[in-house]
């Protein structure tokens, strides 16, 4: 079979290589730059609006764990599209995750509870797969299905498994699962304790970098620590492995590598199903590490966060979890301190902006430093003019980092070239 009656397929992946395509890379030093300047300039923004809680250990410590399942949405989402799959459906295999990880974390073993999770997500990834990469179904079509079955299942079983029996005397409810047993978190000891020391004197750039390695040894879940070896591993599995380069060509271009003897669907299926675990993984650590347990609606739009996070990354892993980071971090700080940081955060989009319109300028693009630079000074009059922004403002920051940030790299982008191309055998014949 080919595409659904339906649906109109997807274009067909291309026969051959177009050109070099893709931006230049930037080096370790110009990263390491970035990201001292980056940090230069939270510091300057606490110090000025007395906004302490901008770089303290317990704001760093959120703001991991609110990165860990958008990092792993987003790198679910890596997987996929390296092999040319667009993966939409993130949130709804998250959303699965978050259910069975629920469910057997309170059965069981939490760890075993992440394990079901993973599989709850996998599954979401082969209905993917098979309708993607064996029907040949629009990606977004068939994303978006995966994303309405995962809400309709999920909360029709909520009701069955959660409200009836043993369940109901343990805590749960229609929208809700009983607790589970927490995941061991580790402290370092001594260091974590001269860190806060550090940070309580409120220096500037040096209580600044305390607070921030004081919230990466503080209370730390292994499931964290987990997570970020799984980013170390893609890279290497995908960059450094015959497996990763064959699995990429999908991606690249399919045709090229199955006259190279690739078996491209069944690359295309693997990377898909890993992509669903790793959302899975994803919804588990939300439902048992952040909460302790299921809430209808807990993935909050996660899955779509972890997408842009992976397209502002580039479509690598290193990007992948800078933006993760990013969003991670705007997350926490509006649920930790609300309006005053949130506030302060204005001082520093001002400083992001003119620096923005003075490159656009140095590259004499005069149209884009312009309204950088009206946007900048709208910023700056906001900030100067109030002492908080609105509650509804504040709620929303997270989103509206993931749309500013997506519009700033938008230009630097460069996606595999089949990405979301209808793929058959034997097509370059």
């Amino acid at each position: 079979m080919t595409a659904t009656a339906t649906s109109t397929p997807p274009p067909a992946a291309p026969k051959a290589a177009g050109g070099k395509g893709g931006r230049t890379r930037l080096s370790l030093p110009v990263i390491l730059l970035i990201i001292a300047g980056a940090l230069a300039a939270l510091s300057a923004v606490r110090a000025i609006t007395g906004a302490q809680d901008l770089t303290s250990a317990g704001q760093i410590s959120a703001a991991l764990s609110l990165a860990v399942p958008i990092g792993m949405a987003g790198l679910g989402g890596l997987w996929a599209e390296r092999a040319g799959v667009v993966n939409i459906g993130l949130e709804g295999m998250m959303i699965l995750g978050t259910f069975f990880g629920a469910w057997a974390g309170w059965q069981t073993s939490p760890w075993l509870g992440v394990l079901v999770g993973i599989l709850g997500g996998m599954f979401g990834g082969l209905l993917h797969a098979v309708a993607t990469v064996t029907f040949g179904v629009d990606h977004i079509i068939s994303g978006i299905a995966i994303n309405i079955l995962a809400v309709g299942f999920t909360t029709y079983f909520a009701k069955l498994w959660f409200n009836t029996g043993a369940a109901a005397a343990a805590g749960g409810s229609p929208k809700q699962s009983p607790p589970a047993d927490s995941i061991t978190s580790i402290t370092v000891p001594g260091l974590s304790d001269w860190l806060a020391d550090i940070e309580k004197h409120h220096w500037f750039l040096v209580s600044d970098v305390a607070g921030i390695l004081g919230g990466l040894v503080t209370n730390l879940s292994l499931l964290t620590i987990v997570a970020v070896a799984l980013v170390v591993g893609t890279f290497f599995v995908l960059w450094k492995t015959a497996f990763g380069l064959r699995l990429r060509s999908c991606g690249e271009n399919p045709v090229a590598a199955e006259s190279l003897g690739v078996n491209v669907y069944k690359y295309k299926y693997i990377a898909v199903i890993v992509s669903g675990g790793l959302a899975g993984l994803g919804g588990a650590y939300l439902s048992l590490v952040t909460s302790h347990i299921y809430n209808e609606g807990q993935t909050g739009g996660r899955g779509y966060i972890g997408l842009a996070a992976m397209i502002f990354g580039n479509w690598r892993p290193g990007g992948l979890a800078m933006g993760a980071g990013l969003f991670g971090f705007a997350d926490a700080l509006q649920l930790r301190s609300g309006g005053q940081s949130v506030h302060a955060l204005l001082l520093l989009l001002f400083a992001v902006l003119v620096a923005i319109a003075a490159w656009k300028a140095y590259k004499k693009r005069w149209i884009t430093s312009s309204i950088a630079i009206v946007i900048g000074v709208g910023v700056f009059i906001w900030y100067l003019g109030t002492e908080s922004v609105p509650v509804e403002f504040v709620s929303a920051t997270p989103y509206i980092v993931t749309l500013l940030v997506l519009s700033l790299s938008a230009q630097r982008l460069r996606m595999p070239k089949a990405d979301g191309m209808r793929y058959r055998k034997g097509e370059g014949k």
